[in-house]
């Protein structure tokens, strides 16, 4: 048996586990094959380059966005247009999407190169982002718009609290990658209140790119309210593009 066919075997082993823990019983099993398969190792075996995940995580982000936009709109009913789609932008952005592919233990599925491997490729936050929305797409594909809402039941739905949000996810990373990778300015953080009893202190923290304020937030602690001020900022930035 050749390489290729035994790291195929073990990733079906995997797959075939993770879709009982699901209760999903795919129908085309090689979509979600195609999910998972980053294009390092579709080009380590020479196939054909539309095999890559790139299509389906194209069609799985605007499902996503579908399937989020009918979640908020049934459970909001008292938030405007603005506020949903903010509320849409912070579940369906990067940080977000890698926390729900992390509980889901989506990076030990993916299909790597040797290189892409060996530089960390499975835990780069875009690569398990774009898995998360592949996934979605071979779903929809497979099963069809329900399927991918019991999904989102099980995988986003349950997390998208803020409080728990913000327990999870760095956003202050997040925010620091993202702002980089746009060449802007550097990132800074400043305490500008704090107020209550000792026992039960609120403080409020801004966010700076070199001297523009782009996020305020608040908190239990400085570094909550740092947390909080990135999450906004984040939210900003990726709804002003």
């Amino acid at each position: 048996m050749n390489r290729k066919q035994t790291i195929l075997n073990q990733f079906h082993l995997k797959l075939n586990q993770k879709m009982n823990e699901l209760s999903i019983k795919p129908v085309n099993t090689q979509l979600y094959e195609q999910a998972f398969s980053h294009s390092s190792f579709i080009n380590d075996f020479k196939l054909n380059k539309i095999m890559d995940n790139e299509r389906l995580e194209f069609l799985g982000d605007a499902v996503l966005e579908l399937v989020v936009s009918q979640y908020l709109y049934r459970e909001h009913s008292d938030m405007s247009e603005g506020q949903l789609t903010k509320l849409r932008a912070a579940i369906v952005c990067e940080p977000s999407l890698v926390t729900f592919a992390t509980h889901q233990q989506f990076a030990d599925l993916i299909l790597l190169g040797k290189g892409e491997e060996k530089t960390g490729g499975r835990t780069r936050p875009s690569l398990i982002a774009d898995v998360f929305e592949a996934f979605i797409g071979a779903l929809y594909l497979d099963l069809g718009f329900d399927a991918a809402v019991r999904f989102a039941e099980i995988a986003i739905f349950p997390y998208i609290a803020d409080e728990l949000l913000t327990g999870t996810i760095d956003f202050k990373t997040y925010l620091q990658e993202y702002m980089h990778k746009r060449g802007s300015g550097q990132i800074t953080y400043r305490l500008v209140n704090e107020s209550g009893p000792a026992h039960f202190k609120e403080f409020t923290s801004e966010v700076l790119s070199d001297t523009d304020v782009i996020g305020v937030g608040t908190g239990r602690t400085k570094k909550e309210s740092e947390q909080q001020a990135a999450r906004l900022a984040l939210e900003s930035v990726q709804l002003g593009e």
